[in-house]
Formats: C-alpha cells, sequence, structure tokens
C-alpha cells in the first residue's frame, strides 16, 4: 500500500509564493521551497519536476488569485474587472509578480484563466483570429503598468494619479476592441 503524501501541490505552491514575498524570487530554490514546507528536496519532484516547473506553479498561483468577474457581464467589464485584479496581485506579490513578465503561461490551472480572458475578448467583439494576439498586447499593458507601479518607476506619482492614468489608458484601448479587423493576409508576421 502506497504512502500518503505528506505534501500538496498546493502546498508546495504557497510556499513558492511565500519564500517569494519574504525572501525574493531570487531565493526561490527546490530546497528553500521543501525547507519551508519541512520536506526534502527530493520530495517536491512528486508533484514539480523541476525548477522550471515550480516557477510555471508559481505563475499559476498568482493567475489562482485573480477574482474572475461575473460571466453575465459585459466582455469588456470583464476585462476591466481582470486588469483591476491583476493590479492588485501585483501589489500583493512585487517581486514574483515579474514573472508574468518572463514566463508564459504553462499549466493547465494558468490556462485556464487565459482561456476566461479569450472567451471576454470574443464578447467585448474580437475576431477569433485576432483574441490570441490581442491579449498578448493588453496582457503585456496591463502586466507591464501594475509591474511599473509596484516597482516604483512611478514613485513620484500618488495612488490617484496611477489609477487615473491606467484608467485613462484601459478607456482607450478597450474602447477600440470591437473595431479590431486582421491584417491582409500576409502582413502579420
Amino acid at each position: 500500500m502506497p504512502r500518503p503524501a505528506l505534501i500538496s501541490r498546493e502546498q508546495i505552491l504557497d510556499a513558492t509564493l511565500a519564500v517569494a514575498d519574504e525572501e525574493g524570487l531570487a531565493a526561490v530554490t527546490m530546497r528553500r521551497v521543501a525547507a519551508r514546507v519541512g520536506v526534502t528536496a527530493m520530495s517536491l519532484y512528486h508533484h514539480v519536476r523541476d525548477k522550471d516547473d515550480l516557477l510555471d506553479g508559481l505563475v499559476e498561483r498568482l493567475l489562482a488569485e485573480l477574482v474572475l468577474p461575473e460571466p453575465g457581464l459585459s466582455g469588456e467589464e470583464r476585462l476591466h474587472g481582470l486588469a483591476i485584479s491583476l493590479r492588485q496581485a501585483a501589489a500583493r506579490h512585487p517581486d514574483a509578480f515579474s514573472l508574468l513578465l518572463r514566463r508564459p503561461v504553462a499549466t493547465e490551472a494558468a490556462l485556464a484563466v487565459r482561456e476566461v480572458v479569450y472567451a471576454a475578448l470574443r464578447d467585448a467583439g474580437v475576431p477569433d483570429d485576432l483574441v490570441p494576439r490581442t491579449e498578448r498586447l493588453i496582457s503585456t499593458f496591463v502586466i507591464g503598468f501594475a509591474a511599473s507601479e509596484v516597482g516604483g518607476r512611478f514613485a513620484a506619482h500618488d495612488e490617484a494619479v496611477r489609477d487615473a492614468d491606467f484608467e485613462w489608458a484601459w478607456r482607450h484601448l478597450s474602447g477600440r476592441l470591437s473595431a479590431l479587423t486582421p491584417e491582409p493576409a500576409g502582413a502579420q508576421a
């Protein structure tokens, strides 16, 4: 009879996020996370393949914190809610948040969050063939803004100014979603 698992993947990801929050992303190692949950580093390999898989799980964990908007809202309202939730996640986890700029979504749970964004884009009027491209561009804006905000780039501006800047840019981006049209064949790289 197999022994019951002493730890779960969820506990590992929680510990990984705690290490990143308390000691910085550079401190995230298999050995450090294992010590945090009270097991040997080898025990983690039952739940994650390697450090890259651990970091993919951290992306998943960050995205799992997003408040998913009600499906009955318009596509634009759902996108806006996700954008606000992403900024809040950045404020809670400034160091770990930078992973969203450096790692693609790779786990099933992270891909499910991306699918929520895809559905909102479709409902906002984005043609199906432009949904992935539009998601990349909007996500880059929102993640980049939030990372700049928590990284200190906008430190000279108070929160009200940052919020107003974000909302101004958001209105311009989201107001044009239904007008997006594909480029002529062969023009897209």
